[in-house]
C-alpha cells in the first residue's frame, strides 16, 4: 500500500508541480495529502472505501 501511495503522490502531485522552496514544496504536499488523497480517494485494499471512512470506523 505504501508503494501505491508514493506512485500516486508522485505522479498525481510532484511531477506536475514546481515550487520555488522546499517549505512550499511541503505545503503543497500536505494539502494533497490531507485535501484529495485522504478525503475524496477511493481505495482497493480498503474495500473501495476512503482513508478517512476507514480511519474513523474505527
Amino acid at each position: 500500500m505504501a508503494e501505491s501511495f508514493f506512485s500516486a503522490l508522485k505522479n498525481e502531485r510532484v511531477y506536475r508541480t514546481v515550487c520555488a522552496t522546499k517549505s512550499q514544496a511541503r505545503s503543497d504536499v500536505i494539502r494533497y495529502i490531507e485535501g484529495f488523497y485522504n478525503n475524496r480517494r477511493r481505495h482497493s485494499a480498503l474495500g473501495y472505501r476512503r482513508p478517512n471512512e476507514v480511519h474513523y470506523g474505527y
